[in-house]
Protein backbone atom coordinates (compact mmCIF):
# COMPACT_ATOMS: atom_id res chain seq x y z
CA UNK A 1 0.00 0.00 0.00
CA UNK A 2 1.63 3.46 -1.19
CA UNK A 3 2.42 5.94 1.76
CA UNK A 4 0.20 8.42 2.54
CA UNK A 5 1.08 12.07 2.32
CA UNK A 6 -0.08 14.47 5.03
CA UNK A 7 -1.24 17.20 3.26
CA UNK A 8 0.94 21.12 5.60
CA UNK A 9 -2.44 22.56 7.43
CA UNK A 10 -2.02 26.00 5.32
CA UNK A 11 -0.82 29.37 7.17
CA UNK A 12 -3.72 31.11 7.34
CA UNK A 13 -5.73 27.92 9.08
CA UNK A 14 -2.84 28.24 11.64
CA UNK A 15 -2.75 31.52 12.11
CA UNK A 16 -6.81 31.32 12.70
CA UNK A 17 -6.15 28.27 15.11
CA UNK A 18 -3.86 30.77 16.96
CA UNK A 19 -6.44 33.75 16.87
CA UNK A 20 -8.86 30.95 18.58
CA UNK A 21 -6.30 30.29 21.26
CA UNK A 22 -5.59 33.93 21.43
CA UNK A 23 -9.42 34.97 22.21
CA UNK A 24 -9.95 32.44 24.62
CA UNK A 25 -7.21 33.11 27.43
CA UNK A 26 -7.37 33.82 30.54
CA UNK A 27 -4.76 33.28 32.29
CA UNK A 28 -3.87 37.16 33.69
CA UNK A 29 -6.61 37.70 36.28
CA UNK A 30 -5.90 41.23 36.81
CA UNK A 31 -6.31 41.62 32.93
CA UNK A 32 -9.52 39.44 32.63
CA UNK A 33 -10.99 41.44 35.45
CA UNK A 34 -10.09 44.95 34.03
CA UNK A 35 -11.07 43.72 30.07
CA UNK A 36 -14.19 42.84 31.41
CA UNK A 37 -15.43 45.24 33.71
CA UNK A 38 -14.38 48.07 30.77
CA UNK A 39 -16.48 46.13 28.66
CA UNK A 40 -19.81 46.43 30.81
CA UNK A 41 -19.38 50.42 32.38
CA UNK A 42 -18.31 50.95 28.60
CA UNK A 43 -17.62 54.99 28.04
CA UNK A 44 -20.23 56.95 27.38
CA UNK A 45 -19.50 58.20 23.83
CA UNK A 46 -20.09 53.81 23.59
CA UNK A 47 -22.65 53.46 25.60
CA UNK A 48 -24.59 51.82 22.95
CA UNK A 49 -22.11 49.60 21.40
CA UNK A 50 -21.27 45.95 22.23
CA UNK A 51 -17.67 45.92 23.68
CA UNK A 52 -15.40 42.70 22.36
CA UNK A 53 -13.96 42.29 26.02
CA UNK A 54 -11.59 39.71 25.22
CA UNK A 55 -7.81 39.48 24.27
CA UNK A 56 -7.39 40.92 20.67
CA UNK A 57 -5.48 38.94 17.96
CA UNK A 58 -3.68 40.36 15.18
CA UNK A 59 -4.62 40.65 11.74
CA UNK A 60 -3.06 41.73 8.51
CA UNK A 61 -1.98 39.64 5.58
CA UNK A 62 -0.24 36.32 5.98
CA UNK A 63 2.43 36.35 3.63
CA UNK A 64 3.88 39.85 4.99
CA UNK A 65 6.95 41.07 5.45
CA UNK A 66 6.39 43.14 8.10
CA UNK A 67 5.15 42.59 11.09
CA UNK A 68 4.25 45.63 13.54
CA UNK A 69 4.61 45.03 17.59
CA UNK A 70 2.55 47.25 19.37
CA UNK A 71 2.05 47.74 23.48
CA UNK A 72 -1.30 46.61 24.40
CA UNK A 73 -5.03 47.21 23.13
CA UNK A 74 -6.61 50.24 24.39
CA UNK A 75 -10.01 50.09 26.86
CA UNK A 76 -12.09 51.43 24.26
CA UNK A 77 -10.46 51.01 21.22
CA UNK A 78 -9.30 47.13 20.35
CA UNK A 79 -10.97 46.32 23.71
CA UNK A 80 -14.02 47.19 22.11
CA UNK A 81 -13.71 46.88 18.61
CA UNK A 82 -11.75 43.33 18.93
CA UNK A 83 -8.79 44.36 16.74
CA UNK A 84 -5.52 45.78 17.76
CA UNK A 85 -5.28 49.28 16.74
CA UNK A 86 -9.03 49.88 15.56
CA UNK A 87 -11.09 52.65 16.68
CA UNK A 88 -8.61 54.92 18.93
CA UNK A 89 -6.39 57.77 18.13
CA UNK A 90 -3.20 55.56 18.17
CA UNK A 91 -4.72 53.79 15.51
CA UNK A 92 -5.93 56.63 13.69
CA UNK A 93 -2.46 57.99 13.31
CA UNK A 94 -1.03 54.27 12.76
CA UNK A 95 -3.31 53.63 9.79
CA UNK A 96 -3.37 56.65 8.09
CA UNK A 97 0.82 56.43 7.57
CA UNK A 98 0.13 52.75 6.84
CA UNK A 99 -2.27 53.84 3.87
CA UNK A 100 0.41 56.80 3.09
CA UNK A 101 3.31 54.25 2.69
CA UNK A 102 0.85 52.03 0.65
CA UNK A 103 0.77 48.85 3.32
CA UNK A 104 -3.28 49.65 3.66
CA UNK A 105 -6.07 50.46 1.43
CA UNK A 106 -7.48 52.91 3.18
CA UNK A 107 -6.72 55.34 5.75
CA UNK A 108 -9.30 55.17 8.97
CA UNK A 109 -9.82 52.20 10.34
CA UNK A 110 -13.43 52.72 13.10
CA UNK A 111 -14.38 48.98 13.39
CA UNK A 112 -13.21 45.13 12.81
CA UNK A 113 -15.79 44.90 9.50
CA UNK A 114 -14.73 48.66 8.09
CA UNK A 115 -13.23 47.23 5.34
CA UNK A 116 -9.67 47.48 6.03
CA UNK A 117 -7.23 45.54 4.22
CA UNK A 118 -3.43 45.29 4.88
CA UNK A 119 -1.04 44.35 1.90
CA UNK A 120 2.19 42.83 2.98
CA UNK A 121 1.90 43.92 6.76
CA UNK A 122 0.85 42.29 9.96
CA UNK A 123 0.26 44.17 13.25
CA UNK A 124 -0.24 42.46 16.73
CA UNK A 125 0.68 43.70 19.86
CA UNK A 126 2.98 42.39 23.04
CA UNK A 127 -0.21 41.94 25.21
CA UNK A 128 -3.29 41.12 23.86
CA UNK A 129 -5.60 42.25 26.93
CA UNK A 130 -6.40 45.85 27.91
CA UNK A 131 -4.31 46.84 30.93
CA UNK A 132 -5.09 49.13 34.02
CA UNK A 133 -3.46 52.84 33.41
CA UNK A 134 -1.93 50.67 29.97
CA UNK A 135 0.23 49.02 32.15
CA UNK A 136 0.98 45.67 31.93
CA UNK A 137 2.84 44.27 34.49
CA UNK A 138 6.23 42.40 33.47
CA UNK A 139 4.60 39.05 34.15
CA UNK A 140 1.87 39.56 32.29
CA UNK A 141 4.01 40.49 29.48
CA UNK A 142 5.81 37.05 30.00
CA UNK A 143 2.29 35.06 30.11
CA UNK A 144 1.73 36.89 26.75
CA UNK A 145 4.75 36.23 24.98
CA UNK A 146 4.54 32.60 23.52
CA UNK A 147 1.25 34.79 21.32
CA UNK A 148 4.02 36.81 19.50
CA UNK A 149 6.37 33.36 19.31
CA UNK A 150 3.75 31.71 17.38
CA UNK A 151 3.10 34.72 15.13
CA UNK A 152 6.65 35.00 14.18
CA UNK A 153 6.85 31.06 13.47
CA UNK A 154 3.77 31.29 11.24
CA UNK A 155 4.41 34.68 9.56
CA UNK A 156 7.97 32.98 7.77
CA UNK A 157 7.67 36.15 4.89
CA UNK A 158 8.63 38.94 7.58
CA UNK A 159 12.00 40.48 7.19
CA UNK A 160 11.32 43.31 8.99
CA UNK A 161 9.84 44.37 12.90
CA UNK A 162 8.75 47.42 13.78
CA UNK A 163 8.17 47.57 17.47
CA UNK A 164 5.88 50.40 18.58
CA UNK A 165 7.52 52.19 22.15
CA UNK A 166 10.11 50.44 24.21
CA UNK A 167 7.45 48.24 26.16
CA UNK A 168 7.32 46.83 22.79
CA UNK A 169 10.80 46.38 22.00
CA UNK A 170 11.55 44.73 25.11
CA UNK A 171 8.78 42.06 24.44
CA UNK A 172 10.02 41.60 21.07
CA UNK A 173 13.47 40.95 22.94
CA UNK A 174 12.46 38.39 24.96
CA UNK A 175 10.54 36.63 22.11
CA UNK A 176 13.32 36.30 20.17
CA UNK A 177 15.93 34.74 22.39
CA UNK A 178 13.29 32.34 23.50
CA UNK A 179 13.06 31.54 20.02
CA UNK A 180 16.66 30.63 19.89
CA UNK A 181 17.51 33.97 17.72
CA UNK A 182 20.78 35.20 18.07
CA UNK A 183 20.89 38.44 19.47
CA UNK A 184 23.44 41.05 19.62
CA UNK A 185 24.80 42.26 23.01
CA UNK A 186 24.41 44.12 24.41
CA UNK A 187 21.22 44.88 23.51
CA UNK A 188 21.07 48.37 22.19
CA UNK A 189 19.18 50.85 23.25
CA UNK A 190 15.37 52.14 22.13
CA UNK A 191 15.59 54.66 20.41
CA UNK A 192 13.27 56.29 17.31
CA UNK A 193 14.99 54.83 14.27
CA UNK A 194 17.40 52.56 16.07
CA UNK A 195 18.05 49.76 13.61
CA UNK A 196 19.16 45.77 14.97
CA UNK A 197 20.06 43.42 12.51
CA UNK A 198 19.29 39.67 14.09
CA UNK A 199 19.31 36.28 12.13
CA UNK A 200 15.64 36.45 12.11
CA UNK A 201 14.58 39.72 10.74
CA UNK A 202 15.56 43.81 10.68
CA UNK A 203 13.91 45.29 14.32
CA UNK A 204 13.32 48.90 13.62
CA UNK A 205 12.32 50.88 16.74
CA UNK A 206 9.34 53.92 16.43
CA UNK A 207 7.97 55.85 19.03
CA UNK A 208 4.43 54.81 19.61
CA UNK A 209 1.79 56.61 17.82
CA UNK A 210 0.08 57.11 21.48
CA UNK A 211 -1.49 61.06 22.04
CA UNK A 212 1.32 61.33 24.22
CA UNK A 213 3.81 61.59 21.92
CA UNK A 214 2.00 62.77 19.22
CA UNK A 215 -0.05 66.13 20.58
CA UNK A 216 3.41 66.82 21.91
CA UNK A 217 5.24 66.75 18.69
CA UNK A 218 7.42 63.85 19.93
CA UNK A 219 6.17 61.69 16.80
CA UNK A 220 5.28 63.45 13.95
CA UNK A 221 3.61 62.17 10.51
CA UNK A 222 7.03 62.38 8.78
CA UNK A 223 8.81 60.74 11.58
CA UNK A 224 6.14 57.59 11.25
CA UNK A 225 6.19 57.64 7.63
CA UNK A 226 9.62 57.41 7.46
CA UNK A 227 9.81 54.31 9.27
CA UNK A 228 7.58 52.46 7.26
CA UNK A 229 9.50 53.70 4.26
CA UNK A 230 12.58 52.24 5.27
CA UNK A 231 10.70 48.76 6.52
CA UNK A 232 9.51 48.38 2.94
CA UNK A 233 13.22 49.23 1.71
CA UNK A 234 15.26 46.78 4.13
CA UNK A 235 12.52 43.92 3.41
CA UNK A 236 13.24 43.74 -0.23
Amino acid sequence: MPAVRCQPVPRSDRLDALTRDITHCRACPRLVDWRERVAREKRAAFRGEVYWGRPVPGFGDPAARLLLVGLAPAAHGGNRTGRVFTGDRSGDWLFASLHRTGYANQPISLRADDGLRLHDAYVAAAVRCAPPANRPTPEERDRCLPYLGRELALLDQVRVIVALGGFAYEALWRTLGLAGVGLPAPRPRFGHGVEVATPRATIVCCYHPSQQNTFTGRLTEDMLDAIFRRARELSR
